[in-house]
Formats: structure tokens, sequence, C-alpha cells
């Protein structure tokens, strides 16, 4: 059987990594999506166990001791971090699977999986990406200044990665995302080909 692809998605906050992750799983149902833990509060219409995995930060440092996640950080004086498990079973049944996380756990995923397919998530323009936070109306000016200062720190992080998508318009970042997949499912070091000859 051929594995999974372990496909990273990061990007600033605001950039649209969500819409675009979830927008793709609409058109590839088949694709796993990696629930992540945290200890922030959930924002309005999130779900524990659908959005993430809303823990506080004692049973978070509790799974964290245990080697529970593949990788974890501290951002925004908040935990966050991918259980470890449900990604390691995806890939072992051959199923792609989706890790939104930022630049610091991508990072960590690349030195245990190199193989993974590593995507960075730009904005149109910082302007834009401002906009885009501002819009959602859950964070204060303070807050919304801190996530625009670590977009440029993780916008400078973007070298370490395969491939950069644009997001703006999202039917056309989409069929990028699309397009990578399918590119990547190509090569031949993941095809398991034994031609007889």
């Amino acid at each position: 059987m051929v594995p999974g692809l372990l496909l990273v998605i990061s990007g600033p906050s605001g950039a649209g990594k969500g819409t675009l992750c979830q927008a793709l799983r609409e058109e590839m149902p088949e694709i796993v999506y990696s629930i992540s833990a945290t200890t922030r509060q959930p924002r309005p219409g999130e779900a524990d166990g659908k959005n993430y995995y809303f823990v506080d930060k004692e049973k978070f440092q509790e799974m964290i001791a245990a080697g529970a996640f593949l990788e974890w950080a501290l951002v925004y004086d908040n935990f966050y971090g991918t259980p470890r498990r449900p990604v390691e079973e995806a890939l072992a049944a051959g199923k792609d699977i989706i890790l939104e996380i930022d630049t610091q756990g991508a990072a960590q995923i690349k030195k245990s999986f190199p193989e993974g397919v590593f995507i960075f998530i730009l904005p149109p323009s910082l302007a834009e990406l401002e906009q885009r936070i501002r819009k959602r109306g859950t964070e204060t000016a303070e807050v919304v200044a801190r996530r625009l200062q670590a977009a440029r720190a993780e916008i400078a992080a973007l070298h370490n990665y395969d491939y950069v998508i644009v997001n703006d318009k999202v039917e056309e970042a989409v069929k990028r995302l699309k397009a990578i997949i399918i590119a990547e499912k190509c090569r031949p070091q993941r095809l398991n080909l034994k031609l007889e000859g």
C-alpha cells in the first residue's frame, strides 16, 4: 500500500487557511483533516472535536509529557498541538491528511516527516490580511496588532515550504492546492512501482 500524503498547511492568521482547507474537503471528502488540540477558548460557531479539541492547560501539559503530540507550540498565550496517533494511523492506512498548523509546528513536523508536503498560504497583501482579521470582530486592537507583527515573522519562514499559494480567490487557490496534491502523487519516490520485465 502506498502511504498517504501528509499535507502541512501554514500561513499567517487571516490568510484563509481554514476556508481553503474546508473548501478542499468539500471537493475531496476522502482527505482526513487533522484536528488540533488547543487551550484557547472556542470562537462563535466552533465545536469541540470538530474544529479543535478544546482542553485546559493542565491536560495539555499532561499530553506533552506523554509524547502525545507530533508538534506543539505556545501561540498568543495559548497552547496548540497536533495529536500524534490519528495522523500516523491515517498515513499507514493510505489516507491523505491535512495539518493546518503554524510555522513553528511545521518546522517540528519537517524533522520527523521530511516526506511531507509543506504548503504556505499567503494573503494578497498585508492590508488585505489586516482587513480580514478585523472583519472577524473577535480580536481586540492589541491582538490585531500582535497578529500582524506575527504575520511578518511567519511570512519570513516561507522559504522552508515546498509550495506557496496566494489566497486571492478561494476557488483559484483550491485549484492550485488540488494540483499540488495530484503532482505529489505522481512523484516516483511516492509510488511503489514493481514493474516486471
